[in-house]
Protein backbone atom coordinates (compact mmCIF):
# COMPACT_ATOMS: atom_id res chain seq x y z
CA UNK A 1 0.00 0.00 0.00
CA UNK A 2 0.98 3.69 -0.43
CA UNK A 3 -0.52 6.58 0.81
CA UNK A 4 -0.73 10.29 -0.86
CA UNK A 5 -1.26 12.72 2.02
CA UNK A 6 -3.69 15.62 0.34
CA UNK A 7 -3.64 18.61 3.41
CA UNK A 8 -5.04 16.84 6.10
CA UNK A 9 -6.74 13.86 4.32
CA UNK A 10 -5.07 11.04 3.43
CA UNK A 11 -5.91 8.49 0.32
CA UNK A 12 -4.65 5.09 0.49
CA UNK A 13 -4.28 2.61 -2.56
CA UNK A 14 -3.86 -0.97 -3.24
CA UNK A 15 -1.41 -2.40 -5.77
CA UNK A 16 -2.24 -2.82 -9.33
CA UNK A 17 -5.57 -2.16 -9.89
CA UNK A 18 -8.00 1.02 -10.03
CA UNK A 19 -7.83 3.78 -7.39
CA UNK A 20 -10.93 4.57 -5.41
CA UNK A 21 -11.16 7.39 -3.36
CA UNK A 22 -14.26 8.96 -3.20
CA UNK A 23 -14.85 7.99 0.23
CA UNK A 24 -12.29 10.18 1.34
CA UNK A 25 -14.22 13.20 0.68
CA UNK A 26 -11.43 15.52 -0.16
CA UNK A 27 -13.14 19.39 0.48
CA UNK A 28 -13.13 21.84 -2.08
CA UNK A 29 -10.70 23.81 -0.48
CA UNK A 30 -8.01 21.17 -0.02
CA UNK A 31 -8.55 20.59 -4.32
CA UNK A 32 -8.04 24.57 -4.20
CA UNK A 33 -5.21 24.27 -2.43
CA UNK A 34 -3.02 21.25 -4.42
CA UNK A 35 -4.15 23.12 -7.36
CA UNK A 36 -2.16 26.40 -6.49
CA UNK A 37 0.91 24.63 -5.69
CA UNK A 38 0.61 22.68 -9.07
CA UNK A 39 0.48 26.08 -10.37
CA UNK A 40 3.30 27.69 -8.78
CA UNK A 41 5.10 24.36 -9.18
CA UNK A 42 4.38 24.85 -13.59
CA UNK A 43 5.82 28.55 -13.15
CA UNK A 44 9.19 26.89 -11.89
CA UNK A 45 9.48 23.55 -13.76
CA UNK A 46 7.46 24.08 -16.96
CA UNK A 47 6.59 27.64 -17.90
CA UNK A 48 4.95 26.72 -20.71
CA UNK A 49 2.50 24.78 -19.55
CA UNK A 50 1.44 27.65 -16.76
CA UNK A 51 -1.83 28.36 -18.79
CA UNK A 52 -3.24 24.23 -17.62
CA UNK A 53 -2.39 25.00 -14.23
CA UNK A 54 -5.06 28.45 -14.51
CA UNK A 55 -7.44 26.44 -16.21
CA UNK A 56 -7.72 24.13 -13.18
CA UNK A 57 -7.60 26.96 -10.63
CA UNK A 58 -10.37 28.42 -12.40
CA UNK A 59 -12.24 25.71 -12.74
CA UNK A 60 -12.14 24.90 -9.13
CA UNK A 61 -12.67 28.41 -8.17
CA UNK A 62 -15.95 28.62 -10.76
CA UNK A 63 -16.94 25.53 -8.52
CA UNK A 64 -16.77 26.88 -5.33
CA UNK A 65 -18.43 30.41 -6.77
CA UNK A 66 -21.27 28.73 -7.95
CA UNK A 67 -21.70 25.46 -5.61
CA UNK A 68 -21.48 23.38 -8.49
CA UNK A 69 -19.39 20.35 -9.27
CA UNK A 70 -15.76 21.51 -11.32
CA UNK A 71 -15.96 20.89 -14.75
CA UNK A 72 -14.05 17.71 -14.87
CA UNK A 73 -14.03 17.59 -18.99
CA UNK A 74 -12.20 20.63 -18.72
CA UNK A 75 -9.73 19.57 -15.62
CA UNK A 76 -8.87 16.10 -17.29
CA UNK A 77 -7.95 17.92 -20.35
CA UNK A 78 -5.73 20.18 -18.31
CA UNK A 79 -3.78 17.57 -16.15
CA UNK A 80 -3.70 15.03 -19.34
CA UNK A 81 -1.23 18.00 -21.11
CA UNK A 82 0.27 18.67 -17.99
CA UNK A 83 1.02 14.64 -17.60
CA UNK A 84 2.20 14.80 -21.70
CA UNK A 85 5.05 17.01 -20.91
CA UNK A 86 6.24 17.15 -17.17
CA UNK A 87 8.90 14.51 -16.89
CA UNK A 88 8.60 11.43 -14.80
CA UNK A 89 9.92 12.33 -10.77
CA UNK A 90 9.18 16.23 -11.23
CA UNK A 91 6.81 17.98 -8.46
CA UNK A 92 4.58 18.79 -11.47
CA UNK A 93 3.89 15.55 -11.97
CA UNK A 94 3.27 14.72 -8.48
CA UNK A 95 0.91 17.56 -7.96
CA UNK A 96 -1.03 15.88 -11.45
CA UNK A 97 -1.37 12.22 -10.48
CA UNK A 98 -2.86 13.78 -6.78
CA UNK A 99 -5.34 15.69 -8.30
CA UNK A 100 -6.42 12.72 -10.88
CA UNK A 101 -6.36 10.67 -7.82
CA UNK A 102 -8.76 12.72 -5.71
CA UNK A 103 -10.82 14.20 -8.77
CA UNK A 104 -10.88 9.99 -9.66
CA UNK A 105 -9.99 11.25 -13.34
Amino acid sequence: MSTYNFGSTGATTGFGGPTEINHYALDLATLMNVADRLTETLHTEYPGLVHHGEVIEAELAQSAEDGLPPNRGRIRSALEAISIGAAAGTGSLTFTQHLMQALGL
